[in-house]
Parts: structure tokens; C-alpha cells; sequence
């Protein structure tokens, strides 16, 4: 079991985002998290990270409980890998430098190991010419590329995806899904938030729909998207396939 969540719940101020939420993510699994906007979805995802405190609840990342400190919150973090909407890159280092940034500061890695390791990296997602580029000459979908790069560089045993192709012009969505296809393809535990409902058809294990502060369905993308079984699943699917 690579995600354990039990009873997660979390509000700002007196607005409840979800409560009562149970979730497991296994190893190798890609989970695809869908549903309307503002239904907490993103934020279930950066209490994953460590990057909001639950409320209540519990979460465990390969076995270990997440608790907010720093000590154990780094450690687990060293684990986790996240790429969120807006790419957060660093705009005065090259794409080589941001890449091989947190290997070498953070897990301490040798500059020359850590170097060879992002270029592969790079060319793993189509990017290997750009390594002296800086982000502010890259296209959306090439930044994006370069974020999930850096997020591998610390070998991550779990990978997050905030919308990664929200920010992007449709062109551009996918280069950028094809990377995530190939790392699903490559055994790489996924936890998706996404409005792509043909990624999460075809690359997906499991979809599950977060609505109305919880849960509301899970199951393959096949019984979630083609047959959802409850109302409020079937609402929303036809909202969204009717844009």
C-alpha cells in the first residue's frame, strides 16, 4: 500500500471542503481523481504532500504516518513527487539547473551524478535539447515536461498531478499526457486530479468522483464514466459531456 487515507477531513473556516473521506492507492496504480470545481479535490491531493494540515483523519505514505514535522514531513516529501498547475519553476536557472536543483541541495547527491541524471530525465521527456534553455523560452506544455522531470529527479516512489494541463493551451495538453501515459506505462504509483476524461478512460485503474464533501463513487474508469451507478455521478459526467 503506497496511500492509506481513513476519515480525512478539512474546512477553511466554517466551509467544510470534504470530511469522511477513506482512500487507499496501491503500488503501480494510477487513481484518477475527477469531479466539479471547488470540490476539494486539489486540496485532498496537497494534504498528501503535507502541504495542508487535515483536520481529522490519517494518512500514510508507504507505511509511514504523515504528521506535520519537519523532520518526518521532509522525509516522507523526499518521497512523494508533485506537479502542480503553474509549473513553479525557477526562472534564473536553466532547465538543467532546476532538474538537478533538489538532488543535489536537498538529497545531497553528487553534482556530477545528479547532472547526468536530470539529462536522461530531460531526454526521457522529449526535452534533451533544451537543457541550456531557461524556462521563459519554453512553450506551457515544455515547462510542464521540465516540472515533471524535476519531480522525478528525487525518485519518488508517488507521484502527484494538480491539474498539470489546466494552465495549458489545448495544443499543448498532449505532450504533456503522453509523459504521464508513459509513466503510468512504467509502473509509477499516480494520483491524478483532472478534467481529461479521455486520460483518465484510457490510462487510468481507477477513477474516483469527489463531490459534495466526500466520496461519491469509485470503481474503473469503464463502470465510473460509462455506468456510473449513482445520481450525482451521472450529473455531473453529463455536465461535463455536454461542454
Amino acid at each position: 500500500m503506497v496511500v492509506r487515507i481513513r476519515g480525512a477531513a478539512k474546512a477553511f473556516g466554517p466551509v467544510t471542503v470534504f470530511e469522511g473521506i477513506d482512500l487507499d492507492v496501491h503500488q503501480s496504480e494510477v487513481v484518477v481523481l475527477i469531479g466539479p470545481s471547488g470540490a476539494g479535490k486539489s486540496t485532498l491531493l496537497r494534504c498528501v504532500n503535507g502541504l495542508e494540515r487535515l483536520d481529522a483523519g490519517t494518512i500514510d505514505i508507504s507505511g509511514e504516518r504523515l504528521s506535520y514535522q519537519q523532520g518526518p514531513l521532509n522525509r516522507i516529501r523526499r518521497n512523494v513527487g508533485m506537479v502542480f498547475q503553474s509549473f513553479n519553476l525557477f526562472p534564473h536557472m536553466s532547465v538543467l539547473g532546476n532538474v538537478m536543483c533538489a538532488p543535489v541541495k536537498v538529497a545531497g547527491r553528487p553534482r556530477d551524478e545528479a547532472r547526468q541524471e536530470a539529462r536522461q530525465l530531460l531526454d526521457k521527456v522529449g526535452l534533451a535539447d533544451k537543457c541550456d534553455s531557461f524556462p521563459s523560452s519554453l512553450s506551457g506544455g515544455q515547462r510542464q515536461r521540465v516540472a515533471i522531470a524535476r519531480a522525478l529527479a528525487m525518485r519518488p516512489q508517488l507521484m502527484l498531478f494538480d491539474e498539470p494541463t489546466s494552465a495549458l493551451d489545448p495544443e499543448l495538453v498532449g505532450e504533456v499526457l503522453e509523459v504521464m501515459r508513459a509513466l503510468a506505462t512504467e509502473g509509477m504509483t499516480m494520483i491524478v486530479v483532472t478534467h481529461e476524461m479521455q486520460f483518465a478512460r484510457k490510462v487510468a485503474d481507477r477513477v474516483v468522483l469527489v463531490a459534495d464533501g466526500g466520496i461519491v463513487e469509485q470503481g474503473s474508469p469503464q463502470a465510473v464514466l460509462d455506468e456510473p451507478a449513482t445520481p450525482r455521478a451521472r450529473a455531473f459526467l453529463n455536465a461535463v459531456l455536454e461542454r
